[in-house]
């Protein structure tokens, strides 16, 4: 028995001893972390994300929902791409401020990830400040993106009439639709940018006979950034390119044409023609108005449509607007169309 013993001890000792867990590298800025999340398809490293939204949070970057889409995509799709370690990195970011803690709450429910619910769960005790936030995904109560329609569905003839006919009626809440909210392209961008997954491809597609729409400002405009941002990105990742290709075959015949564009603009490396169209496009409806009939309440929406033609640009030439990423390193997001800025893009 002894000699069993000190053959163990002797065999122990001669082992290896286990490598040391890599120290995850700081970021030196913003910027930095942008050019991490473009790259990060092919040179995954996950240890890096809480340093990166940590460093986001401090720079007063997480703070508002809608123009970070990106962000909350990213993390979304690092999620997705590896729930095994998800909690490891969620639980490495914390503690967050109370305004930045949200982007951890909706990126869990936001992966899709078998788990997420369990996940989700588990972290709750570390953020009793957004329990109602938790409580609300866990429940089903707030929207996941397969639960997130890309329209509103317009009321019939019926409804309308008694609406018109209902005096004092409290205003329906909007529901939350990727035509009425920009920041999800931006989203769908982010969660491509960590997985490479073709989900969020095929519904940004879904959109592309919004660029051609006369009649409506915002479906105008997410048509045209989904149209712009998919032929941009394709002219630079030949993955995307392959992939757009692979879903022209099975395209319905509106979204065929419109896809056909991107392609041949990505293939051609003629991006700035889809720019020069969408910008047009959008001029000549703020100047006419929509085509159908004018609508008082649809000048409403022209303001909007002025901040998107200033990103466009603005994606196009690499300029930061308002400190918002409309380039992440070499890839386009939307970057929150109701936020980009009027006339003031430096050219």
């Amino acid at each position: 028995m002894r000699r069993i013993f000190t053959f163990l001890l002797i065999f122990l000792a001669t082992l290896p001893a286990p490598a040391a867990t890599p120290t995850a590298a700081p970021f030196a800025s913003t910027g930095a972390v942008l050019s991490w999340i473009n790259n990060f398809r092919s040179k995954p490293e996950p240890n890096r994300i809480p340093n990166a939204y940590k460093l986001l949070s401090q720079a007063g970057m997480l703070k508002d929902p809608e123009t970070t889409g990106i962000y909350l995509g990213f993390l979304a799709g690092a999620i997705a791409r590896d729930p095994k370690h998800a909690e490891t990195w969620v639980r490495q970011t914390l503690p967050l401020p109370f305004e930045s803690q949200w982007i951890l709450i909706r990126a869990i429910a936001f992966s899709g990830a078998p788990n997420w619910k369990p996940l989700l769960k588990s972290i709750s005790p570390l953020m009793p400040e957004r329990a109602v936030m938790i409580d609300g995904y866990l429940s089903d109560k707030l929207p996941t993106p397969e639960r997130i329609a890309l329209e509103q569905i317009k009321p019939g003839v019926w409804k309308r009439m008694g609406d018109a006919f209902t005096f004092h009626k409290k205003p329906e809440e909007r529901p939350v639709t990727f035509q009425s909210s920009p920041e999800l392209l931006d989203a769908l961008w982010g969660f491509y940018f960590a997985s490479g997954d073709a989900r969020p491809i095929r519904t940004i597609i879904n959109v592309l006979p919004w660029s051609k729409d006369i009649d409506d400002v915002e479906k105008l405009t997410m048509g045209s950034m989904a149209k712009f941002t998919l032929a941009t990105n394709a002219a630079r990742d030949p993955s995307l390119l392959s992939l757009l290709r692979s879903m022209q075959p099975g395209a319905s015949k509106d979204i065929a044409p419109v896809l056909k564009e991107v392609v041949d603009a990505a293939e051609t490396m003629d991006t700035g023609r889809i720019h020069k169209d969408a910008l047009a496009a959008i001029e000549v409806l703020k100047i006419r108005g929509p085509g159908s009939n004018r609508k008082v309440a649809w000048w409403g929406q022209v303001g909007e449509t002025t901040l998107a033609a200033g990103c466009l640009t603005a994606a196009l030439v690499g300029t930061v607007v308002l400190g918002i990423p409309c380039v992440v390193g070499g890839a386009v997001s939307s970057a929150a169309i109701r936020y980009w800025a009027t006339g003031s893009v430096s050219q």
